[in-house]
């Protein structure tokens, strides 16, 4: 049994508000580490999953989060609350079926296409298939909603 055209747009719309509320909640836990050791932080974490701080990726991040200040928070915190609020409008659009909202899932959607691809032509993994899947599944409803309607649903 399919779903409807309607269904698949809430669904996705649901899909796009739980990444908004995630990002939201990361803004805020960036905000939370202001005038607190983040290197020091990111080096327990990184012990804490028994991971090899020498190791490349764990390396990066404990580097990386020692050579942050506040300054350097707040404006990822105010990117992350920007990307937050960009999901969160474009969920509510598709939760009310509002055209423009299909163009812009539709559009900013397919924008990760391409480096879905790349990364999957760098190393086959299931998440990667998962993630290309999921993306390539609300591409397609949003642009057969956006066809289906033609002119019907003026903006």
């Amino acid at each position: 049994m399919f779903i409807s055209t309607k269904q698949s747009i809430r669904v996705i719309a649901m899909f796009e508000a739980a990444k908004g509320g995630l990002v939201l909640l990361a803004g805020f836990g960036l905000l939370a580490l202001i005038h607190r050791d983040v290197g020091r932080l990111a080096d327990e974490l990184v012990r804490h999953f028994h991971l090899n701080p020498a190791s490349r990726f764990p390396r990066i991040f404990v580097e990386a989060a020692a050579k942050s200040n506040d300054t350097t928070l707040v404006m990822l915190a105010c990117a992350a609350f920007a990307y937050a609020a960009f999901r969160l409008t474009e969920a509510f659009g598709l939760w009310h079926q509002r055209r423009w909202a299909e163009w812009l899932g539709a559009v900013s959607g397919s924008v990760y296409i391409p480096i879905e691809m790349y990364e999957l032509m760098h190393g086959v993994s299931w998440p990667k298939v998962m993630v290309l899947s999921v993306n390539l599944a609300c591409v397609f409803y949003l642009v057969a909603a956006l066809r289906s309607h033609g002119n019907k649903r003026p903006d």
